[in-house]
């Protein structure tokens, strides 16, 4: 009997397909058919002899609009209110094109079984059609299955246990919704009631990528969700050229801080680094910083500082295995690896989920509470760097940390959940 076909699709930044990209490469070495559809952007990421079917560019280049960054950085009240306007009202156009394209990759590829996070509409609603299970996977906590002492990772707050559990109802009917209106954009016309979609949605199998030495599974869950720890592909540790300038840099210094926003965007990206190289260079601290998105820049006083180097772009598993800590947006997979290689970790959150790591990292003890984006440039960023750099309580931690992630390995448990769709012995 032939493979079974897994289609993995993700819609997002970088760090919402690298999980499924990590999944992916599992399931192949499985000797499953695997294929991926993530926006076009990140087409390079998926091996040559992998199908990809490439989704619309649009939605990342929403997210680095003008608007985008607004929403991200600081702004007014006003400014704020245009732009999520703006970026709703936009993002009503592109979420139609991207529900045609998953269905036609989807009617191409055929799979058996599909795995796909919560801004994929469609697959949801195939599987409906065709009256078979499909998977949804989350890199974050405090997502469709309630948590006690904590609200929707959208609110991101403790409320108290009833308005908690409200804010998870009201969140998992907004995703119902969302699928339901997708069907509005279909060749073929189904009306599934937002209820019984809300209701699938819930008894789907659900796999949160996270370590489980960051967030335990709740024992109170239903067995359809898990956590079933955090992933990587295994070209992510290599490499092929490092700058000579990196090189000497980082044998220069014996304890050196990489500074990164990843993926992320703000209004004010000069002065946010110029706060932060500030205080770095006051405090007299070697720092790596990855100018990436454009959410740092180079500051022409600080580049022939012997205290700093630029690079454009870096593999992370590479420059955190080389350095002491971290500054980072709080993204699950660059917060996954900064612990994994016992750096402590300042976060400097965005958006939505990073704030809920930021609590994480503080409350496991591997680096200060960091301060909002949009706060910045504050006069408290130097003391929480001090703290950062000298607290040596934070370097313990994160080592804990990192052996427990390094002494469990849940490869198995995920292959296995997910084989549960359609038994090994069946192929």
């Amino acid at each position: 009997m032939a493979s079974r076909k897994i289609l993995l699709t993700s819609i997002g930044t970088r760090g919402d397909v690298e999980p499924f990209l990590a999944v992916g490469e599992l399931l192949h070495k499985q000797g499953y058919e695997v294929s991926y559809s993530f926006p076009a952007q990140f087409s390079e990421l998926v091996p040559n002899s992998i199908n990809h079917y490439p989704l619309s560019s649009e939605i990342i280049e929403l997210i680095e609009s003008k608007e985008g960054r607004a929403v991200m950085g600081k702004a007014s009240i006003w400014t704020k209110v245009k732009a999520l306007f703006y970026l709703y009202r936009e993002g009503q156009k592109v979420n139609k094109t991207l529900v045609e394209e998953q269905f036609k990759a989807i009617q191409l590829e055929k799979p058996d079984l599909i795995i796909h996070n919560s801004k994929c509409s469609y697959p949801t609603l195939w599987g409906l059609h065709h009256n078979t299970s499909t998977i949804l996977m989350s890199p974050v906590p405090y997502f469709l299955c309630y948590v006690k002492g904590h609200a929707h990772i959208g609110f991101n707050k403790d409320y108290g246990t009833t308005i908690n559990k409200l804010t998870y109802s009201i969140s998992n009917y907004g995703l119902a919704k969302t699928i339901f209106d997708a069907q509005n954009v279909l060749p073929q016309k189904t009306k599934y009631s937002k209820s019984l979609i809300k209701k699938t949605l819930l008894a789907k199998k659900i796999i949160f990528s996270i370590s489980p030495a960051l967030f335990s599974r709740p024992v109170y869950w239903p067995n359809n969700a898990q956590v079933l720890g955090f992933h990587k592909r295994k070209n992510l540790t290599t490499i092929s050229v490092v700058p000579d300038e990196l090189k000497d840099f980082l044998i220069t210094h014996s304890k050196v801080v990489f500074i990164t926003f990843g993926s992320m965007v703000n209004t004010d990206p000069e002065g946010i680094s110029k706060c932060l190289f500030s205080a770095l260079n006051a405090l007299d601290i070697p720092t790596v910083v990855n100018i990436a998105a454009g959410g740092l820049v180079r500051l022409h006083e600080y580049e022939n500082n012997s205290n700093f180097i630029f690079i454009d772009t870096i593999p992370y598993d590479w420059i955190m295995s080389r350095v002491y800590a971290t500054i980072h947006h709080g993204g699950s997979g660059t917060t996954h690896t900064a612990l994994q290689h016992g750096c402590p970790t300042l976060i400097i959150p965005h958006v939505i989920d990073q704030f809920s790591w930021n609590d994480i990292v503080y409350k496991v003890g591997a680096g200060p509470k960091g301060i909002p984006v949009k706060k910045l440039p504050s006069p408290h960023i130097k003391a929480l760097i001090y703290d950062l750099y000298h607290n040596t309580g934070y370097k313990e931690a994160a080592a804990n940390i990192s052996n427990q992630m390094s002494s469990v390995s849940q490869k198995e448990s995920l292959i296995e959940f997910i084989e549960q769709e359609f038994p090994r012995e069946s192929l």
